[in-house]
């Protein structure tokens, strides 16, 4: 396709243990203090958008690089071994004096992840790590999870602000992902609000899930879908027209060109700029600002084959959309490849292995693949 991609942010080991399939309701059904439980296997992988999203394109055909940062150590020489299978780790850094991130993936079919997180090495990541000779020579620069990279949110932000900063400065379209927040973190105390203010007109496409946007910027709705799911998942009990729209309509108020939310099983929601501002998206992109003007929608979940876990599949939506966008499809088909490669990724328990190519994609969906 000729065009240049960065993924840069936060990267890690995933360590999932595999669980005997059959759905339970509740975490506590299968997880309880002194039960020892039985699993089939695990499964190593990276994790984290630079793996997930950045390998995922690659594997769908985006000329990508990778610039994650890990610690001179066991994982991180894991990490940047599975990275060199791919040929994608020439430009990871290995950083001495820190511990490369890991994290203990529970993914129990019928449930959502849980997560036992280190950040490690993501925490040190700064501006000063990605090459300005590289971004000059790049059309889109994407940066994913910064709430779980110290660097990103203390300090009002700064961190996040300058590496958006200088990612446009260089002429790149930027992308930018985030990542669930816990409440009683250094991460969740932050004013993500503010920080948002300031980083998304440094943004052209923003691609965040729908419970971590609520959470950044409507703590009080956020608190009000909790109560009401009870214990379920958020996505099981909100609606279009008085839950996720209020949210988007904030994004656009505050300079965002094109909104894409992942809302769990239910799909995904979208919403683009009018034309003068989807102009401001640079040139080096293609981008056909008359057909990405002024759309909105929201595109139900694809049936998949099995479930297996969800992760990775919010990060490899986003590749199939990111991609599709890079190859000149409409706004519409980049958001239905997007729901689509998020169906096959779940049925895998790693990020990548139930993926599909762009193209196979297309021809399921023309032949009806059934939705949620």
């Amino acid at each position: 396709m000729g065009k240049a991609v960065i993924v840069a942010g936060h990267i890690c080991i995933d360590i999932t243990p595999v669980f005997p399939e059959g759905k339970r309701e509740k975490i506590s059904d299968i997880l309880m203090p002194g039960k020892l439980i039985e699993t089939k296997s695990v499964s190593v992988s990276t994790g984290g958008t630079v793996a997930n999203t950045g390998l995922a394109m690659k594997l769908l055909g985006a000329d990508v690089r990778l610039m994650g940062k890990v610690g001179k150590d066991d994982f991180g020489e894991m990490i940047c071994s599975i990275l060199k299978r791919y040929e994608a780790g020439n430009d990871m850094i290995m950083a001495e004096d820190v511990v490369s991130s890991y994290s203990v993936v529970i993914a129990i079919p019928g449930i959502d992840r849980v997560f036992l997180h280190c950040p490690g090495a993501n925490d040190t990541y700064t501006a000063a790590d990605l090459p300005k000779e590289r971004l000059q020579e790049t059309d889109l620069f994407h940066f994913g999870y910064p709430p779980l990279m110290q660097s990103m949110y203390i300090d009002s932000g700064s961190g996040l602000l300058e590496i958006m900063k200088l990612a446009k400065s260089c002429g790149c379209a930027t992308s930018l992902d985030m990542a669930a927040v816990d409440p009683n973190s250094e991460a969740g105390r932050a004013d993500w609000f503010s920080i948002l203010k300031k980083v998304i007109p440094y943004t052209d496409f923003f691609v965040p899930s729908i419970e971590e946007l609520c959470y950044m910027i409507d703590r009080e709705r956020f608190e009000e879908w909790q109560k009401r799911a009870g214990g379920r998942d958020i996505t099981e009990v909100i609606e279009l027209e008085g839950d996720i729209r209020p949210l988007a309509d904030k994004c656009m108020e505050l300079g965002c060109k094109v909104l894409l939310l992942k809302c769990g099983a239910p799909g995904l929601y979208f919403r683009t700029a009018p034309e003068k501002v989807i102009k401001e998206i640079p040139d080096r992109l293609g981008l056909d600002a008359t057909a990405w003007a002024g759309r909105e929608g929201f595109e139900k979940s694809y049936k998949p084959d099995r479930i297996l876990s969800g992760t990775g599949a919010g990060d490899t939506s986003i590749a199939a959309f990111l991609t599709a966008m890079l190859e000149g499809d409409t706004p519409e088909e980049c958001v239905r490849l997007a729901a689509a490669e998020g169906a096959c990724c779940v049925s895998a328990y790693d990020a990548l292995s139930g993926l599909l190519p762009l193209n196979e994609l297309k021809a399921r969906i023309e032949k009806g693949w059934e939705k949620n």
